[in-house]
């Protein structure tokens, strides 16, 4: 299937958005995603906190969180960079 790392997440006021879903890193026993907006031609990834959602049943349930620490988002570009530096061309 050519969509398979297409994810779909509702934005605050309610907005579907598509993103490409990049890579999953850990940091400092976080996990974050790195995603890539598919309707965005500038390039810049998003990343998001991943966070177990406490209001749902469903263990397997998940909620993505923006990240405000500017450090934290730079270390984990910075490890994105790292592994998938082969698969994408960054600009510095």
């Amino acid at each position: 299937m050519e969509n398979d790392n297409i994810i779909v997440l509702t934005d605050e006021d309610g907005i579907d958005v598509e993103f490409e879903f990049c890579a999953s890193i850990e940091y400092e026993g976080n996990e974050y995603v790195v995603l890539l907006p598919t309707d965005d031609d500038d390039g810049e990834v998003v990343i998001l906190q991943v966070m177990e959602d406490e209001e749902s049943d469903d263990e397997d349930e998940v909620t993505y969180v923006g990240v405000d620490d500017e450090e934290v988002l730079q270390k984990v570009f910075d490890i994105f960079k790292e592994q998938a530096g082969d698969e994408f061309d960054f600009d510095e």
